[in-house]
């Protein structure tokens, strides 16, 4: 059974937050520049989990209302980021926000946007956005083809995952960009990014995926075997790297 979406990562925090991939500072100047952001700009993360990329625009100076539906992943988010004056953690759904109207210059979806009711969700953004507010819809395209230790690693999730055939973000040909931004106009920008890992690091790295056997079950103890076997065969010096092509999709709604 497909977990439901808001639930799939409850689990798996601790390693979501050590181990997901950050973003490259190329995706930080392009927000900025393209959106003409400022000092004090007001921008949701919508779908936040914990953090990764809200930390990266508080980092920038600019307000923050980070919009997360899972109380789990909300919460690590809170735990690293209530210090600062900038951050406003909110429970609530890209589909409903909670968000006043024209409220917002720019929303930003990181590894999130796969998960979201693409219609309903426009509806939203259109209603929170200020009249030239724009919308950044971001991921980390994992390359499942970069080398032998990916195309391993790739293998293995197809044969032996939870159902990572159906959820894998990396599908993301399958969202239709033109209906969603205003007129089907949008720009795309595309920047490598990589992770290297020791064994541990990898093994967080995987088991924080959703797609994946839960750590705690006996599925999880095999997939874990199986993991360590992929590490000890493809290791350069004791380290892996996971390749990935960060992609932006950005426009008006």
């Amino acid at each position: 059974m497909t977990a439901e979406p808001t639930k799939r990562f409850t689990e798996r925090v601790d390693n979501y937050v050590k181990y997901r991939p950050g973003y490259p500072d190329e995706v930080m100047n392009f927000l900025e520049k393209e959106g003409s952001l400022s000092a004090g700009s007001v921008i949701a993360d919508v779908g936040s989990g914990t953090g990764i990329f809200t930390d990266l625009l508080l980092k920038k100076g600019y307000k923050v209302s980070a919009v997360e539906p899972n109380e789990a992943m909300q919460q690590a988010a809170i735990q690293q980021l209530s210090s600062n004056a900038n951050f406003t953690p909110i429970k609530g759904t890209a589909e409903a926000t909670t968000l006043a109207a024209k409220s917002v210059e720019m929303i930003v979806c990181a590894q999130a946007f796969h998960w979201f009711n693409s219609e309903n969700t426009r509806t939203e953004f259109k209603r929170i956005l200020t009249d030239k507010g724009n919308v950044a819809l971001i991921w980390n395209n994992r390359i499942a083809d970069a080398d032998d230790f990916s195309i391993a690693y790739e293998n293995l999730l197809k044969q032996d995952s939870v159902d990572y055939n159906k959820v894998n973000h990396r599908n993301i040909n399958d969202i239709d960009f033109k209906a969603f931004f205003r007129d089907g106009v949008y720009k795309v920008a595309k920047y490598p990014n990589v992770q290297v890992f020791d064994e541990d690091g990898f093994l967080g790295r995987a088991f924080s995926s959703s797609y994946v056997p839960a750590e705690s079950t006996d599925e999880g103890e095999k997939f874990r075997k199986i993991l360590k076997d992929i590490f000890a065969r493809y290791n350069d010096n004791g380290k892996v790297s996971f390749h990935y092509q960060t992609e932006i999709y950005f426009g008006r709604v």
